[in-house]
């Protein structure tokens, strides 16, 4: 459960996973969600053909060892984003 803002979104406070239908992977902890955009906080991105492993193999990692933050504060625009679940919700 979120902590209780009355003016923010019930994911509030999780950290969550963004994955975009392009080579993007962010995952933050969750400030906001508006009609615009997914707000996280922390966050760290992870960029499909980069090098350092599938968005898959990233996941993996990211759900058993957490993620280092990159970004401070990060807006995806909602049109980029394919799919928006917990991080703790992820197979391991």
């Amino acid at each position: 459960m979120g902590t209780f803002h009355h003016d923010k979104h019930e994911l509030h406070g999780i950290t969550v996973v963004v994955d975009t239908a392009g080579p993007s992977l962010y995952v933050g902890r969750c400030d906001d969600i508006d009609g615009q955009a997914v707000v996280l906080l922390d966050a760290d991105v992870h960029e499909d053909g980069s090098g350092k492993g599938t968005k898959e193999d990233y996941l993996r990692r990211a759900a058993k060892v957490g993620v280092w933050k990159k970004l401070d504060r990060i807006a995806i625009p909602l049109d980029r984003v394919a799919t928006l679940r917990r991080l703790a919700d992820y197979n391991r």
